[in-house]
């Protein structure tokens, strides 16, 4: 059990707490942000919410973790900045995966990843650090997915493939059994990979097809 502050005062930081206090042992103490996202009252949901600023004069990183299940936003790199910036403190952080999720005890998964409900992790799997893996997803056998990834909700990843940090994969796409989607890839809702991605590239279709846009320019 540990004690937790959750960084953010939005939705994510809102479904944390939910479902850290229904289902798990940690205990969710407070919330933070940087100083000029406080709001009113330096309160959320109840809980106080101190300026990430000073964080550790108030909560000891030796007596408390930190949880960030933040949104996608520039393709998980606003998210990945602010976990760089927790590590940096000192902070260890927490993972979470619902009791309603299919996991297997050699399911090796980082820290800082927030796995929801009705997902299918088959053995051999490795989930990296900072991953968020929304509900009702199939990840295969042996599949890596590495750091700060995005999986949105019904994403089908076959056996045998690797998932590269930062990508984002939409709401019900596909990725064939062995492949490569590199690093920064943005798969489009609905759409089917059948061969490997090229980094920061953007994929749309079934088949999915290769459009001229970066995913480095997307805010999402």
């Amino acid at each position: 059990m540990a004690r937790v502050i959750i960084f953010g005062v939005q939705d994510f930081a809102a479904l944390a707490e939910f479902y850290l206090r229904h289902d798990s042992a940690h205990e969710v103490v407070a919330f933070s942000v940087s100083r000029e996202h406080l709001p009113d009252g330096q309160e959320f949901r109840g809980y106080p919410v101190i300026p990430f600023e000073e964080i550790e004069h108030n909560c000891l990183p030796t007596e408390y973790s930190f949880f960030a299940p933040m949104s996608p936003r520039r393709m998980n790199r606003v998210r990945q900045g602010v976990y760089d910036q927790i590590k940096a403190k000192g902070y260890p952080l927490i993972t979470y995966i619902s009791s309603k999720a299919t996991t297997w005890p050699d399911t090796d998964v980082g820290e800082n990843c927030f796995i929801l409900e009705d997902n299918t992790i088959q053995p051999f799997t490795r989930i990296g650090n900072n991953v968020m893996v929304w509900s009702g997803n199939h990840i295969g056998h042996h599949s890596v997915i590495e750091d700060h990834v995005m999986l949105t909700s019904h994403v089908v990843v076959s056996g045998h493939c690797r998932i590269g940090a930062f990508a984002y994969l939409g709401v019900n796409s596909t990725v064939r059994d062995g492949l490569h989607v590199a690093e920064g890839t943005l798969v489009a809702m609905a759409a089917a990979i059948e061969r490997d991605t090229e980094p920061w590239g953007v994929y749309q279709g079934n088949p999915a097809i290769k459009r001229k846009a970066s995913s480095r320019d997307l805010k999402l």
